[in-house]
């Protein structure tokens, strides 16, 4: 199977750029979705595995993750082994009334859920439930974000809506900051990917089949 990709040389934020990148997206996902439940459990066995070995996720006490949908590799293999290690997980929640940013709110197995707008799950926060375990982006130790595409020098494509980018935007310039790690099946790899100038770039990137550090893991 070929992998798809974006001509070369191609600028992400011209008109042309962004209707190669929606095409991508696309191609991408329906890949992912295509996986059976079997390859998805054998992926998300093997991606967790890797991150277990990472020593920056070793160290780690404020984990953000996400839950999968539309055929994402699962991270939720890693949550109880977090919680032995007495680190806390939380999950991404869209912020209301915001452009498109997040909130981060503690994650347990008594958590109470709702559905947003996109239909993904996250933790309620109606009547201000779990405002006392919300934390801001720049208080995460590791954010692991779910990919639609990636290539070998870590560039990588989300979604679309741009909330890791709007919500991370001040990672470029400030600390503290957590390290963003990228998650995705190998499957979505691609040759090549442009970046464009609104991406906030990542510490690495992990599918089931390696690990690439495009920055080099200065946290170890």
């Amino acid at each position: 199977m070929s992998a798809p990709t974006l001509t070369p040389g191609t600028d992400a934020s011209t008109a042309e750029g962004r209707a190669q990148r929606h095409s991508l997206r696309r191609r991408l996902r329906q890949r992912r979705r295509s996986l059976t439940p079997r390859q998805q459990r054998q992926a998300a066995q093997a991606l967790c595995r890797r991150l277990k070995r990472l020593p920056m996720l070793q160290r780690a006490r404020r984990v953000a993750l996400y839950l999968p949908n539309d055929g994402e590799i699962d991270p939720r293999p890693l949550i109880d082994w977090l919680e032995r290690r007495r680190a806390r997980v939380y999950l991404p929640v869209l912020r209301p009334l915001s452009d498109n940013r997040l909130w981060f709110v503690h994650y347990h197995a008594g958590t109470r859920m709702t559905r947003n707008r996109f239909g993904i799950a996250e933790p309620s926060t109606r009547f201000g439930a779990h405002r006392a375990n919300r934390l801001p982006a720049w208080a995460l130790d590791i954010v692991l974000l779910p990919l639609v595409g990636f290539d070998g020098d870590g560039q990588r494509i989300g979604m679309g809506g741009g909330f890791y980018d709007r919500t991370f935007a001040f990672a470029r310039e400030r600390r503290p900051r957590p390290a963003l790690i990228g998650l995705a099946h190998d499957c979505q790899r691609v040759e090549t990917l442009p970046t464009a100038s609104w991406d906030v770039p990542l510490d690495a990137i992990v599918s089931d089949r390696e690990v690439i550090a495009p920055r080099g893991d200065d946290r170890g």
